[in-house]
């Protein structure tokens, strides 16, 4: 898909399940949460590469060594009328940052949104993650300040979907 010298990026395969696994504990990791990763490879070739895929995955290689992933997936704008594309994940291993690696990820995933009539691209940044701040603003993103980002887990999804709804059946 993107290549330049030495860096190659190319949508992910079933066989590489195991390194986008890792980079997912990486994420983890570096985001102070490493314990919150439960996911498994059965889980990921299911969800990844299953017969109904929720999500799609670049890998950046330089060389033959993975040094990056974007976790991506579209949603949808009702106001726009189009799909959206939604970054989950960006990451590039600490030694490897500052060569351009995320940004070339970030131009294959805006030709994505692009080509596939996307009205939008959107992803959530920490809000202590300062360097991760001023790469998307240097990049002419905006924080969306005025929202809030809610989430219900498992356990409060569970306790929601078995909850009484006010709408009765006739």
């Amino acid at each position: 898909m993107h290549s330049q010298s030495n860096f190659e990026i190319r949508p992910a395969r079933v066989e590489d399940v195991p390194i986008i696994l890792k980079f997912i504990r990486d994420v983890a990791t570096y985001e102070r949460a490493p314990k919150e990763v439960t996911a498994t490879e059965e889980q990921l070739v299911d969800v990844l590469f299953g017969e109904k895929p929720v999500a799609e995955v670049l890998l950046g290689f330089e060389g033959k060594s993975p040094v990056g992933f974007a976790v991506f997936f579209h949603n949808f704008s009702t106001w726009l009328g189009r799909p959206g594309l939604y970054l989950e994940d960006l990451f590039v291993k600490p030694e490897k940052r500052g060569k351009g690696y995320g940004h070339a990820l970030l131009v294959d995933l805006a030709k994505i949104a692009r080509d596939r009539g996307c009205g939008r691209m959107e992803w959530a940044v920490l809000n202590w993650n300062d360097p991760a701040i001023q790469f998307y603003r240097k990049l002419g993103a905006t924080p969306m300040d005025e929202w809030t980002v809610f989430r219900l887990t498992r356990d409060g999804i569970a306790r929601l979907a078995q909850s009484e709804s006010i709408a009765k059946e006739p």
